[in-house]
């Protein structure tokens, strides 16, 4: 262990005497624990990004943080811009939604929407149509509506599609692998 740092240090590595040996195992290390993908592998993980409609970046980042392949979407009612009291999905959002590939969508109703009407707007480009949970209500019961709405599905394996700050906090909750804002995930539509 290095000596006590005093004024005038610069919070830099230490350099006792067997640092660079210490630097060398660390570098050694970190190079073994990060994966060299094959070629192959890679190609297949951009399609399938492709097929998801999401970058590779976003994909590789999700895949890295689960070890999982995303199964499914879950939505928000705003994500998908129905509003009260008559929804109508946009046909950029419509048009997103059937491009996508070997995975569910799951919509999410926020008040003052029904299920119904979501599930109307959504027609058959949703698998599903669930209460959202309440937006300021407890994490427990956000998390318990998250889960209810999966189904068998497990959360690491399903990315959610918010619009607000509040939307974001379910991903949490609901232990989902990732969070994307609306605009991210639509704007290329």
């Amino acid at each position: 262990m290095g000596a006590v740092t005093g004024i005038g240090h610069n919070g830099g590595p230490s350099l006792d005497p067997g640092y660079s040996w210490r630097k060398q195992c660390w570098t050694a290390a970190r190079t073994r624990l990060l994966p060299t993908l094959p070629i192959e592998v890679v190609r297949l993980r951009v399609k399938r990004a492709a097929e998801l409609g999401l970058d590779y970046r976003t994909y590789a980042s999700v895949r890295a943080a689960t070890g999982h392949d995303v199964v499914a979407f879950l939505f928000s009612s705003n994500a998908l811009r129905l509003v009260a009291p008559a929804p109508v999905l946009p046909p950029d959002h419509a048009a997103k939604l059937a491009a996508l590939k070997d995975c569910g969508r799951v919509a999410l109703a926020i008040r003052p929407l029904t299920v119904a009407q979501v599930a109307g707007a959504g027609g058959s480009l949703l698998d599903s149509v669930h209460p959202a949970p309440e937006l300021l209500g407890r994490w427990r019961e956000a998390g318990a509506s998250l889960r209810a709405a999966l189904g068998a599905v497990p959360g690491d394996r399903v990315i959610l599609v918010g619009d607000t700050a509040l939307e974001r906090d379910w991903c949490a909750a609901g232990r989902l692998a990732g969070w994307l804002p609306a605009e991210r995930f639509f704007g290329n539509a």
